[in-house]
C-alpha cells in the first residue's frame, strides 16, 4: 500500500494511469470481450448514457478544474502580467491556427469531414507536462514554465471553440435560466461567499440548464470556475477557496476522470481498420495537424517574436529546446479526443479521428521525449552562465 502512495504522489504517475486507461480500453475493444465493452458505455442510467454521463457530467468538474487552473496562472501564477502573457499567447494562437489549416487543406474539401478542423488544435497539458516533467533537469524549467502557460491557453481556446463552434441548437429559455443562475453566482462572489455549498448547488442547477440549453454541459464548469473566489474571510481567518477548489479535485481529476474518460472514449475497435485508413482525410488531418502543425506553429510564432525582438529567448534556454517543446505540445489526446466527439456523430468519421488523434498524440510523445532527451545531455555539460552559446 505504501508504494502505491508513493507511485500515486510521483510527477509522472497521472499520465502512467492515463496511458494504462487507454491501452486497456484498445485492448477491450479489440478482444472478444468488445461486445460487453459496448454494451458497458451505452448503458442507459437514466436521462443519460454511460458514455454522456462521462463526457457531459464528469467532463463538467475536468472542465471545473481546468477553468479554476486558468484562472489562478491569470489571478497570480505564468499569466498575471501583460508581458508574461504576449509569448505564450501569440504561440498558443498559432499553435491552433496551424493545425486547422493543415487539417483543413487535408480534410475540409469534404463536407462531412470539415467540422473537424478544431480537433487537432487542443494541447493535453497533463499529458504533455508529464513528458517535459519526465525529462527533469535536462529541460530548462523556463521551458516547463513556458509550456504550462501555453497549455492554459490553449485550454482556453479550446473552451472559447467549443462554446462557438460546437453548440447544438440553443434553446433561449434555458440558456436565459443559465444567465440567471450565473448571475446568481457572480452575485454570490461579490458579497463574499466563500463557502462551497452555495456554489455546488448553483453549479448543478447551472450544469442542468446548459445540458438543456444546447451548449455543451461542460461549459458549466469554465463558468463555475470563474465564479469562485481567490481569497475571503470566515471570521477572521482568511481562506483561498480557488486554491482550495484546485487542490481537492486535482487527484480526482487525474486518477479518476481523465482516465475515466479515456477509458470509455479511446477504445477504438481496430477490427475494420485496413493500411488504406491511414490515407483517410481525417486520420491524415488529425495526424499531421498535431505533429505537424503544433510545432510548426509554436516554433514559428517564438522564433519570430525572439527575432523581432518582442520578447527574448527563455531563460537558458536555446532554439533546440523551444523546437523540442513545442513538438511536446502536439500530444493532443483528453481535449481532443473530446473534441472529436463534438465534431462527428458516432460512426467512421468519429472512429477515424480518435485514430487520428492516438497517432499524432503517441508520435508527438515519442518524438519530443527522444529529441529533447538528446538535446538535453549536454546540458548539464554547460556552464548556466553561458549556456546559450552551447
Amino acid at each position: 500500500m505504501e508504494r502505491i502512495f508513493i507511485f500515486l504522489r510521483s510527477p509522472g504517475a497521472a499520465t502512467t494511469v492515463l496511458l494504462g486507461a487507454t491501452l486497456i480500453a484498445l485492448i477491450v475493444a479489440n478482444s472478444p470481450a468488445a461486445a460487453q465493452y459496448m454494451s458497458l458505455i451505452n448503458l442507459q442510467l437514466g436521462p443519460l448514457t454511460a458514455m454522456e454521463w462521462v463526457n457531459d457530467a464528469l467532463m463538467a468538474i475536468f472542465f471545473l478544474f481546468v477553468g479554476l487552473e486558468v484562472k489562478r496562472e491569470i489571478v497570480s501564477g505564468e499569466l498575471n502580467t501583460n508581458a508574461k502573457r504576449i509569448m505564450p499567447g501569440i504561440a498558443a494562437a498559432f499553435g491552433v491556427i496551424v493545425p486547422a489549416v493543415i487539417y483543413y487543406f487535408i480534410a475540409g474539401h469534404d463536407p462531412e469531414y470539415i467540422h473537424g478542423w478544431a480537433i487537432p488544435t487542443a494541447t493535453d497539458i497533463a499529458f504533455a507536462i508529464g513528458v517535459i516533467t519526465a525529462l527533469g533537469s535536462r529541460v530548462p524549467n523556463s521551458m516547463k514554465v513556458f509550456l504550462t502557460a501555453l497549455a492554459v491557453i490553449d485550454d482556453l481556446i479550446a473552451i472559447i471553440v467549443i462554446a462557438i463552434f460546437y453548440a447544438a441548437n440553443i434553446n433561449v429559455l434555458y440558456l436565459f435560466a443559465a444567465a440567471v443562475v450565473t448571475g446568481f453566482l457572480i452575485y454570490c462572489n461579490k458579497k463574499g461567499y466563500v463557502r462551497p455549498l452555495p456554489y455546488i448547488i448553483l453549479g448543478g442547477i447551472l450544469w442542468y440548464c446548459i445540458l438543456r440549453s444546447g451548449l455543451h454541459a461542460t461549459m458549466a464548469g469554465v463558468i463555475l470556475s470563474m465564479t469562485i473566489p481567490a481569497h475571503g474571510k470566515i471570521g477572521h481567518m482568511v481562506v483561498r477557496p480557488m486554491q482550495h477548489w484546485e487542490h481537492e479535485l486535482s487527484n480526482w481529476v487525474s486518477f479518476v476522470i481523465v482516465p475515466v474518460f479515456a477509458f470509455f472514449n479511446a477504445g477504438v475497435s481496430l477490427a475494420g481498420f485496413t493500411i488504406a485508413d491511414f490515407s483517410n482525410p481525417v486520420v491524415l488531418g488529425v495526424a499531421l495537424g498535431l505533429i505537424l502543425g503544433k510545432q510548426i506553429g509554436i516554433f514559428g510564432a517564438v522564433f519570430a517574436m525572439v527575432k523581432l525582438g518582442i520578447v527574448p529567448m527563455p531563460a537558458e534556454a536555446n532554439w533546440k529546446f523551444v523546437y523540442g517543446t513545442s513538438i511536446v505540445c502536439g500530444i493532443g489526446f483528453t481535449m481532443s479526443i473530446f473534441v472529436s466527439i463534438l465534431a462527428f456523430n458516432p460512426g467512421h468519421a468519429q472512429e477515424m479521428a480518435k485514430g487520428g488523434v492516438l497517432i499524432g498524440s503517441i508520435l508527438s510523445a515519442i518524438i519530443g521525449y527522444i529529441f529533447l532527451r538528446i538535446v538535453g545531455s549536454k546540458r548539464k555539460e554547460c556552464h548556466i552562465g553561458v549556456y546559450h552559446n552551447c
